[in-house]
């Protein structure tokens, strides 16, 4: 805690400009494009397979940064090892028949993939939960300091939770933080708060809106080889034994089965006062599950600091992405993950290259680190905070480097979570120091704040905030032909040479330059 404190004390100066005067002097690293390029386009070519944990491709891809962090003088970050291995369980779950029937009023059939896709992280061949009974649980969300109780009333133990995504502020800004998602509108928080009650599993009601993308991603993300943290005491016994997303259509005929308006019922949940139902609809669950246990690792590398190298900076940028699955309409299965998160693994390996070059070392050590399974569920960087390298308490920050490009130049830069962090003067004076300013976005109605690694230091007390492109380009003659909704989580997501960059390495500098301010802090 004392750092924590001391970083308080010191942004105080740094809102007088007593001390962020410093950033003026942080080495530019804006002549870097053409390597910048090289490693987005090397770790993003065919050849790495999209990068999935656990396939033959997880050998060459941590091989790679761990070569890259040698080669740029760093020192192995895990024990004399560049790698930090945990246990990951790997799940293929399908409904038998291709569906689960339910019966009510009329019987219906929820179909795989088209009306629900569902999973589990249990070690077992076989998921049977007979006579499983449904209930609408709203938001799922139990927040006594919104006055929101989505579970009082309501016994869920051995039942399926339906759970709508995102939180009661998307629909009324007057409640919870508006349009600011909070973490009690997070899919995986619905999967938490349905285990804590004992329900059987839970499935959350997908909308597109609201979720902030389309079907195809929660398809595309869980049709196999669904990934956890494995439990070999337990065997993962203790984790719900059906997740998943049901679609729109899928939660009409589900409702339809129980004689319920599904619209009517959506809308009660959105006003305070809702309460919880069964629906009185009940049908078995049955399984057949494949899983695979094997190791994962996350990629470190440390440049040691000097009188307080005991205190970390942590840069990072998850290595993972989707690996090879369904095909587009061009016939690409390879999700080969170029802006998601090849442009922030460049970007971490560029920051440890300039660190490295600086004419003296930091005062705090800096951990450059990859981990491994973000796109599953953040669990590499789960892991890592659950056993770090150095304690939390000396963690000064985490740095995180998040699908930074493609991104045009821009006058601004937009921060999530970083209005009321520690960490606004240093963005703020970083950014000055490029001449730009930074927006604090107020709308994070897609939970972006809660969607990368960083948000595990973040609730181990860790500050962090997210980095994004800002909203006016320099050069509005020369908009982004690559924005995130034409490549995200799809097999389009490659290098392309006429990919504007210019945004991209002025981001990397703003968060290289917040980096080296926190490694030297006096």
């Amino acid at each position: 805690m004392r750092l924590h404190i001391s970083l308080m004390a010191i942004a105080a100066l740094c809102v007088s400009g007593a001390v962020c005067a410093q950033t003026q002097n942080v080495p530019a690293i804006i002549n870097d494009e053409s390597l910048l390029r090289s490693w987005i386009q090397t770790i993003s070519s065919d050849d790495f397979g999209g990068r999935k944990p656990m396939t033959e491709y997880e050998e060459k891809t941590v091989s790679y940064l761990a070569g890259e962090l040698e080669a740029l003088g760093l020192e192995p970050a895990f024990g004399g090892s560049w790698y930090q291995p945990f246990e990951m369980i790997a799940v293929t779950a399908k409904p038998d028949g291709g569906s689960f029937v339910v019966k009510g009023k009329k019987k219906i059939r929820l179909n795989y993939p088209d009306d629900m896709v569902v999973w589990t992280a249990r070690a077992t061949d076989k998921v049977s939960i007979p006579k499983a009974e449904y209930v609408f649980c709203g938001f799922g969300v139990h927040a006594p300091e919104y006055g929101w109780d989505d579970y009082d009333g309501i016994d869920v133990k051995g039942k399926i939770v339906i759970a709508m995504v995102n939180d009661p502020g998307y629909y009324d800004t007057s409640l919870f933080r508006g349009h600011n998602m909070t973490y009690y509108g997070r899919w995986l928080y619905k999967f938490e708060e349905a285990k804590r009650r004992g329900a059987a599993g839970c499935l959350v009601l997908h909308n597109t809106e609201a979720a902030s993308y389309g079907w195809h991603v929660c398809v595309n993300g869980h049709l196999e080889d669904n990934l956890a943290l494995y439990n070999p005491g337990t065997n993962n016994a203790d984790e719900l034994a059906v997740k998943g997303w049901l679609h729109e259509n899928g939660a009409r005929k589900l409702f339809e089965a129980a004689g319920i308006d599904l619209d009517t019922a959506i809308s009660a949940a959105k006003k305070p006062g809702f309460r919880s139902f069964s629906l009185k609809v009940k049908g078995d669950v049955n399984m057949s599950v494949t899983y695979d246990i094997q190791k994962t690792r996350n990629v470190g590398g440390i440049l040691p600091g000097t009188d307080l190298k005991d205190e970390f900076v942590v840069m990072s940028a998850h290595w993972d992405h989707l690996g090879i699955g369904t095909p587009d309409e061009t016939g690409d299965a390879i999700y080969n993950g170029a802006a998601d998160n090849g442009s922030g693994i460049a970007g971490v390996l560029l920051s440890a290259k300039k660190f490295n070059q600086m004419p003296s070392k930091p005062r705090r050590s800096v951990l450059f680190f990859f981990p491994s399974s973000e796109e599953s569920g953040l669990f590499g960087s789960e892991y890592y905070c659950a056993h770090p390298v150095a304690p939390m308490g000396k963690t000064v920050a985490c740095l995180n480097f998040e699908s930074v490009g493609p991104a045009e130049l821009t006058h601004d830069v937009v921060i999530l979570g970083g209005e009321e962090s520690v960490l606004r003067p240093y963005y703020e004076a970083a950014a000055a120091a490029q001449g730009r300013y930074i927006f604090y976005d107020d709308d994070n109605s897609d939970g972006w704040f809660f969607r990368s690694d960083h948000f595990n230091f973040v609730k181990k007390g860790v500050p962090s905030v997210v980095v994004e492109n800002g909203l006016h380009p320099v050069d509005p003659s020369r908009p982004n032909k690559y924005p995130m909704p034409v490549w995200y989580h799809k097999p389009s997501d490659e290098y392309r040479a006429d990919w504007d960059l210019s945004g991209t390495v002025a981001n990397v500098n703003l968060i290289y330059s917040v980096g080296v301010f926190l490694a030297n802090l006096k």
